[in-house]
């Protein structure tokens, strides 16, 4: 497929978000000059370039290819993981067959939890075997498990209006629809905590997912120190309905449910890789994505496409001999799944010296489906560039700024120091029905789109890194 024949192709755009999508150009008229508007500009032939290289030139599905390969080898990269660890020794060693040597990893404790046998059943007021997966960190049942009446809730409200006396030694199931992940997600972060406090043995969720197949999705949780920490799993969309019907019902059900897990800590490594700036090279823009995963799936679209396509940033404009006058640094964040473990560990370590980063860019929460621009986080003006920015890519469709001070990511530690940045933005419709599940592999990539991903990261990433003005804060 030609390069004008792929951008036809990819000429749509199905806008669903959470945050507010603005537009621009009136705002920005008395905040930019002409002068940096002009500049903007004439970036246009390099972004061609970089397009027409990933598109039709030598990187021609190679970050698909390069994915698949690392995927295929390594699969789930769990938190404190020896796979983790090497699965981190591959992209270095990979990075540096590029003829890349600046690569430079820094310790971080992280956490090591591993699931062992997960068995629900309900016993009443039939027999049924139910899909579980339990949830990051979750505390084991007894070894001969534990059987308990539900009590099903849409939420916390109608959790709280229950007496404690009839919530004590039962099995809570939180049963919210699936609004948007922001506002479901604190049902499986917090219901352990919610349902503990009030007695109960354990917690169930209802998948935080609008789609399934019979497919239950992990993902973390938090536990809080007054409170008892109670096992706690999440079950499939068509399980929980059938719960809360029988339940509606007035009919007791009963559930049986063994647990067992491990838990402890592990050093883990952040990888950062620079393409020193020629002008600047003490100021940072970055990119990323983080290399750990759930275990469950294979870890392709969570967060392996963000982690290629970060890659592959510095890559290939050192093979286009595109050198940008501040320094372009790719970080592959450790253990992002249980808590933002490498993210947090970086910013405390370099605080001395984060005021030099520029601006920082995450490709994780929405997948590498086809770009349609980015959420960014920022002042006014800040976000006015990277609009101007993406005015540059309205061939391919992704000029969209969406506003965001939170991103659930990550950069979202640096973006609430003040520092501005942004993630990809992508025809995401169907991230979250694969999302923390079995069904993370690489079926869900697109060679085609992962190129245009790439393109567009690499490109981005290049004008923020060389143009004349900072990103203000």
């Amino acid at each position: 497929m030609s390069f004008a024949a792929r951008f036809i192709l990819y000429y749509f755009i199905i806008f669903v978000s959470e945050a507010r999508v603005q537009e621009y150009s009136p705002v920005c008229r008395g905040l930019l000059s002409e002068e940096l508007i002009k500049e903007i500009g004439s970036y246009r032939h390099v972004k061609d370039e970089i397009f027409r290289y990933v598109l039709d030139g030598d990187f021609k599905r190679r970050t698909y290819d390069e994915l698949a390969k690392f995927v295929d080898i390594f699969g789930g990269r769990p938190s404190g993981s020896k796979v983790l660890e090497d699965s981190i020794d591959y992209m270095i060693q990979l990075t540096q067959q590029e003829g890349i040597q600046d690569i430079v990893t820094e310790d971080v404790e992280v956490p090591h939890w591993v699931r062992e046998t997960e068995k629900l059943t309900m016993v009443q007021p039939r027999i049924k075997n139910i899909s579980i997966l339990g949830l990051g960190k979750s505390v084991s049942t007894p070894s001969n498990g534990l059987s308990a009446e539900v009590i099903v809730v849409r939420n916390f409200d109608e959790l709280e209006k229950i007496p404690d006396k009839d919530v004590e030694g039962k099995i809570v199931l939180f049963d919210p629809k699936f609004t948007s992940y922001s506002e479901t997600v604190v049902y499986r972060s917090q219901g352990a905590v919610k349902a503990g406090a009030k007695g109960a043995v354990a917690s169930l969720v209802r998948s935080i997912a609008p789609f399934s197949i019979n497919s239950p999705h992990t993902g973390n949780q938090n536990y809080e120190d007054k409170v008892k920490k109670i096992p706690t799993a999440a079950i499939s969309l068509e399980d929980a309905d059938l719960i809360r019907r029988i339940y509606d019902r007035k009919e007791k059900v009963v559930l049986n449910i063994t647990m067992s897990s491990t838990y402890d800590t592990k050093i883990s490594r952040n990888t950062l890789i620079d393409l020193k700036g020629t002008n600047y090279p003490e100021q940072l823009v970055i990119v990323s994505g983080h290399i750990d995963s759930w275990d469950v799936g294979q870890g392709a679209m969570d967060d392996g496409g963000g982690l290629f396509i970060s890659w592959a940033a510095p890559l290939i404009l050192k093979r286009l001999n595109l050198r940008p006058k501040r320094t372009l640094r790719s970080i592959f964040w450790t253990a992002e799944e249980l808590g933002l473990v490498g993210a947090y560990a970086y910013e405390e370590k370099h605080r001395d010296k984060n005021h030099n980063i520029n601006f920082i860019m995450e490709a994780d929460g929405e997948g590498t489906f086809a770009p349609r621009g980015l959420v960014v986080g920022g002042t006014s003006k800040a976000r006015c560039i990277v609009a101007e920015v993406l005015k540059l890519f309205e061939s391919v469709n992704a000029t969209t700024l969406v506003e965001s001070n939170s991103f659930g990511t990550d950069i979202d530690v640096f973006i609430k120091k003040g520092i501005p940045g942004a993630t990809l933005h992508t025809s995401n419709e169907r991230y979250y029905w694969f999302h923390h599940t079995a069904g993370d592999t690489m079926n869900v990539e697109d060679p085609d789109e992962l190129d245009l991903c790439t393109a567009f990261w690499t490109s981005v990433a290049y004008i923020v890194a060389d143009i004349s003005a900072d990103i203000p804060r």
